[in-house]
Parts: structure tokens; C-alpha cells; sequence
């Protein structure tokens, strides 16, 4: 007798959106659009993935551009207010930002550098960072596993499993709050910390997305001179249109949703995710502002070089889509440094603004 077949997993699907993303990554790596070393280790048979688009790839590189710009200026920030700072990316997947800082320049401003993801996906990046050896020298010999192989823990870099959608209490708390074999603390409140949401909120119903953001909220605001919370967001949004709906369409064909995305049908209601939450300042931008006045015309120029682009309406239509939200919390009772009233993406002027025609 056969045995019953196997339950569908019903979150394989979302998981298989990071082997997109990645592939995507290696795509605008290979076409020189950003610079990544590390991303072929996580990408299994990296000399075999084919090229992506060049939509796909410009897609890539203006997310790439913006997000690595605020992160290097919340590093930097946080160097000239004579802090470290740590970092939380949430629904990490195959990300390789770690590795990129541990290796730059600021790489000693780093004291601790968080991921969390499914089990199985820090499972399957545990395995890649064994096997290696740029991605391990990077960790460090001191890398230790955790919880039945599903964690890794290193001096600086932990790799945690938890399910977002679950209770923080519960799921996230005893893995960010204290090690596993200590009570030092991972998430100190009094240092300056960021949270990065790449793709990973909009695939929780707004609930549980709340719930997680209040965690950390209430987290740092126990402390009455909490170090300032950031966040960053990327996902796609206002997606009631035709656009949209081919989009969610094409998703469910996949066995994927969008719970996430329908309270924010405007660029402007993004940033309300974070104010009603006790943060002080959000913004908001989409690709195609950040691609249009938010990125040097000289890398727009090099940009342009690289593939012949003949989809020029169809990619603004995919750009508009898509958004980065930046956002801080800072702490109520006490003077923070002017320094983080900076932490912003600004617009790079053009060269008819500089008077030159």
C-alpha cells in the first residue's frame, strides 16, 4: 500500500519568490549593472541561470541603489554620532547585505547584523554558507549552530528561523531578545537599529505586519532613551488597477497572495503603516521617482549603456508599482542628534539644473 500522499506545503510558494529575487540579483550582477560578489553562493548552479530582462534588470539595480543608500547612511549616521548599530532583516532569504558591509568600509560599525526567515530558508542558507569558503570566511570561524541546525550564530552575524505571521511574543522575542546559550542580549535598544522589510509585508494581512512593526515599537520604547528605530520597506502596492490585477493574477497562477497590499492603494498611505505606530517622521517613493530624480544622471547614463531597452512605457508602468518606505522612530524624552534628521534619500540634480544645457 502506497503511503498517503504528502499535504501540500502551503508556503513553498512564497519561499520560492526569494529564488526570483536572487535570480534577478545574479542577472544584474552578471550584466554589470550592481556589484555583488557574493550573491553566486546563494544562487544554486549560478553559471547555468539564464540572463533576466533588462526591465527586470534596471528594476534591480534602482531597489539595489536606493536601499544600499540608506542603509550606508544609516551606518554612517550612526559612526558620527559615536554609535555601532545593528541590523534586523526580516525575511532575509538569500540577501547578501552582511557580507557587502562586512567587507566595506564600515564594516567595524556593524555590532550585530539579525536575519530572520522560515526555517526552511535559513536551513538552506546555512548550507550554502558552509559550503562556501567566501561566504564563511566572511562569518567567521567562531560560527556556531543553533536550534537542530535551522540557526547560525557568529560574533556579529545571526541567522534565525521564525514565521513572521506568528505571534512576536512568541515566535520572534526568544530568538532576538536573548542568545541561546547566554543571557546576552541580541537586540540592544540603546543602539541605533534598522529593520529591513525587502518583499516580506505584503505577503502578511495587514494585521500581522501591524503586530510585528508594534513589537519592535513597543520594544525600543521601554527604554526612555531608546537609540533611534529605522525601517525600510520595499514591496509593491496600489494594485486596484489593470496593472495590478494582471499582477495578482499571474501571482495566484503561482499559488502566492497579496493580503499586504491592499491598505495602501496610494504611494501617500504607505508611510501611515509606521506613524500610527509611534514612529516620528515616514516617507515614501516609488521606483520610477527614484529612478527619475534620486539616482546620479552619470550612473543613469552608464545604466543605459549596458542593455538596449525598447519597453521604455512598460517599465515606468512596472516602476510605479513598486515603492521604498523609509521610515524612524526616535526617542520622546530626550534630544536626539540632528544627524538622523538627514537619514533621507535625496534628489541628485540635473545637469539642466546645474545650469548646463
Amino acid at each position: 500500500m502506497l503511503p498517503p500522499p504528502r499535504p501540500a506545503d502551503p508556503d513553498n510558494s512564497i519561499r520560492l519568490t526569494d529564488n526570483d529575487a536572487a535570480i534577478a540579483r545574479l542577472s544584474a550582477v552578471n550584466k554589470q549593472y550592481i556589484s555583488d560578489p557574493f550573491i553566486k553562493s546563494l544562487v544554486p548552479r549560478a553559471h547555468l541561470q539564464p540572463s533576466r530582462p533588462p526591465l527586470i534588470n534596471i528594476g534591480t539595480h534602482v531597489r539595489t541603489t536606493a536601499i544600499d543608500d540608506l542603509v550606508q547612511q544609516w551606518v554612517q549616521i550612526s559612526s558620527q554620532t559615536g554609535q555601532t548599530c545593528q541590523i534586523v532583516s526580516l525575511g532575509a532569504g538569500s540577501d547578501t547585505r552582511y557580507w557587502r558591509l562586512a567587507t566595506g568600509p564600515h564594516k567595524n560599525m556593524i555590532s550585530a547584523y539579525i536575519e530572520i526567515d522560515f526555517m526552511e530558508n535559513t536551513t538552506k542558507k546555512i548550507m550554502a554558507i558552509r559550503k562556501s569558503k567566501e561566504l564563511s570566511a566572511v562569518v567567521g570561524p567562531e560560527a556556531r549552530l543553533a536550534l537542530g541546525g535551522t540557526a547560525l550564530h557568529s560574533s556579529v552575524y545571526h541567522l534565525l528561523p521564525a514565521d513572521l505571521r506568528e505571534t512576536p511574543a512568541t515566535a520572534l522575542a526568544p530568538l532576538i531578545t536573548i542568545a541561546d546559550d547566554s543571557s546576552k542580549l541580541c537586540l540592544d535598544p540603546s543602539i541605533p537599529t534598522l529593520l529591513l522589510f525587502e518583499c516580506v509585508l505584503v505577503y502578511m494581512s495587514p494585521e500581522s505586519s501591524s503586530t510585528l512593526i508594534q513589537w519592535f515599537s513597543d520594544y525600543f520604547s521601554k527604554l526612555p532613551q531608546h537609540a533611534p528605530l529605522g525601517a525600510i520597506v520595499y514591496e509593491m502596492f496600489g494594485l486596484e488597477d489593470s496593472f495590478g490585477r494582471v499582477m495578482i493574477n499571474n501571482l495566484k497562477a503561482r499559488n502566492v497572495t497579496l493580503p499586504g497590499a491592499a491598505p495602501y492603494p496610494t504611494v501617500e498611505s504607505l508611510p501611515s503603516r509606521f506613524l500610527n505606530l509611534k514612529f516620528t517622521a515616514a516617507n515614501a517613493l516609488t521606483l520610477r521617482v527614484i529612478r527619475n530624480r534620486y539616482i546620479a544622471p552619470q550612473e543613469l547614463d552608464r545604466i543605459a549603456k549596458l542593455e538596449f531597452l525598447d519597453e521604455v512605457e512598460e517599465l515606468d508602468l512596472v516602476l510605479e508599482h513598486y515603492a521604498i518606505t523609509w521610515s524612524i522612530m526616535l526617542p520622546v524624552n530626550a534630544k536626539a542628534d540632528p544627524a538622523w534628521g538627514r537619514w533621507s534619500l535625496t534628489e541628485k540634480p540635473r545637469p539642466e539644473e546645474d545650469g548646463n544645457f
